[in-house]
């Protein structure tokens, strides 16, 4: 069993103590840990389901379920972190495709992960419903992924 006072975890500075949500994603500080299982290919996934953000034109909140699935390579990233940062979209007007496709570049150039993909869920805006989706290449061969297991929209039908 490990500790977080473990000096690989030294570098952590929001975890384990109150942090304010940042005002903005460039504002959002994405911490890492270096994976003590970069010598296995594994899925970690996060699902974020009611991640909110605004309408660039009209300020109206935009919702959506995302889930985000990636294979580590030398780091994780810090779980509050990202939870910090998708929250910092909340007051963020931004397109979908910018906040989904943004998110999965930032965690890319971030952690360099062997693998990433998230799926963007978003609930309808002007009666029409948009996924968006994008990923850094191939699955890596021999990596179980599962499906991520949110149904297209259907509203009331």
């Amino acid at each position: 069993m490990t500790s977080h006072t473990e000096e690989r975890f030294s570098g952590l500075t929001q975890l384990g103590g109150a942090t304010e949500l940042p005002s903005r994603p460039e504002d959002a500080v994405l911490e890492k840990v270096p994976n003590s299982m970069a010598d296995k290919d594994y899925v970690v996934r996060f699902t974020a389901p009611e991640f909110t953000s605004l309408c660039p034109m009209t300020g109206q909140p935009d919702f959506a379920h995302l889930v985000i699935d990636y294979v580590p390579d030398e780091w994780l990233v810090e779980s509050k972190s990202l939870k910090l940062f998708l929250g910092s979209f909340r007051n963020h007007g931004a397109f979908h495709e910018d906040c989904t496709v943004g998110i999965a570049k930032r965690l890319a150039d971030e952690l360099k992960p062997r693998w990433l993909r998230i799926g963007g869920y978003w609930y309808p805006r002007g009666g029409i419903p948009i996924d968006v989706f994008f990923q850094t290449g191939p699955v890596p061969e021999g990596v179980w992924l599962p499906d991520q297991g949110v149904p297209s929209y259907r509203g009331r039908g």
